[in-house]
């Protein structure tokens, strides 16, 4: 198993989050272990799909090369 590493920034958080209100620190570890359970979650997904993004990104390539697609803003979609 990995040692496992808590960074000085982390660590320097939660020391300082040891001083607020219980209901306050709850509340602080309830949205950190869903922020990092969503990140893991996130993680995962794209290590699952990597064949396919390959496949979506080629695709794209030809198409581009191909002269089938047209520049777009964010405000075209």
């Amino acid at each position: 198993m990995d040692d496992i590493i808590m960074t000085e920034a982390l660590s320097k958080v939660f020391a300082l989050a040891t001083k607020l209100p219980e209901e306050l620190q709850n509340d602080i570890a309830k949205q950190l272990m869903e922020d990092i359970e969503g990140e893991l979650q996130w993680d995962n997904t794209l290590a699952r799909s990597q064949d396919q993004l390959a496949k979506l990104a080629n695709q794209a390539l030809e198409e581009f090369k191909a002269g089938r697609t047209r520049k777009i803003g964010f405000d075209d979609l």
